[in-house]
């Protein structure tokens, strides 16, 4: 958060405008409601600069309008924007690149997921969170097939790439649907937490133990015989440090 930017109306004018201009990034979660989705999209796509003004709706909450703009985006430039979007100096626009990629229907989980991890990756925070938030109904759809290609992404040298295979399957989550299926059967899971049951990580540390907290809500007793086995096997500070978030509903 920049300094002093404690709420919407802290932003100072000069900020909102790079903002919207596509010039600066976002410092903070408040920073992201402050951008004009529709003159943003202008200034990094001025052919679209009017038909954003009637498909993006100022009204709606951002997730609703990250999702309008990746769809307008797509409908014009199909998945020739990515490139454009992910590479230029605004967090929100490199934020859309991943809804392009959601957007795209022939895509394979394996490929879809491959074109959206550099974003997984990206430096900034709020295009990781975009990247997962984006594919997050494709990985609802096809969960078995989104986990075996996850699952090869516990070992990356990124935390940023470990974080995503954790946080994009949580069976809850945040500003996005459940998952039923996880809800119901967490088991599936397993593969992905296991390893990083000690990540070296906060960042992954949080998400795993956040994945265990949602599965605790309707397999309490699964993820209670987890934790009990990773205190026995794993004896670490940071082992503990999962396991007690986890269980912090318990």
């Amino acid at each position: 958060m920049r300094k002093g930017a404690r709420r919407v109306a802290d932003v100072l004018p000069e900020i909102r405008a790079g903002l919207s201009a596509g010039t600066v990034q976002t410092a903070s979660l408040v920073e992201w409601y402050v951008v004009d989705f529709a003159a943003l999209v202008g200034a990094v796509l001025p052919d679209l600069a009017a038909p954003a003004k009637d498909a993006i709706k100022a009204e709606d909450g951002i997730t609703k309008r990250m999702a309008q703009a990746g769809r307008l985006i797509h409908e014009s430039y199909g998945l020739t924007a990515v490139d454009r979007l992910a590479t230029g100096p605004s967090d929100t626009a490199r934020g859309w690149a991943a809804y392009v990629i959601a957007c795209e229907p022939a895509l394979s989980m394996a490929d879809r997921l491959a074109r959206v991890r550099p974003l997984a990756d990206d430096p900034h925070f709020g295009v990781r969170e975009w990247a997962w938030l984006a594919v997050r109904n494709h990985i609802a759809g096809d969960v078995a097939g989104a986990i075996e290609v996850l699952r090869g992404w516990t070992d990356d040298g990124s935390a940023n790439i470990r974080r995503f295979a954790v946080e994009c399957t949580r069976p809850r989550g945040v500003w996005c649907a459940h998952i039923p299926s996880l809800k119901a059967e967490p088991e599936p899971g397993r593969v992905l937490l296991e390893p990083l049951r000690a990540d070296p990580s906060r960042y992954v540390q949080d998400s795993v133990a956040n994945w265990l907290n949602d599965a605790s809500k309707t397999r309490p007793e699964w993820v209670a015989e987890i934790c009990s086995r990773w205190l026995k096997e794993s004896p670490t500070p940071t082992t503990d440090y999962i396991v007690r978030r986890g269980l912090r509903s318990s």
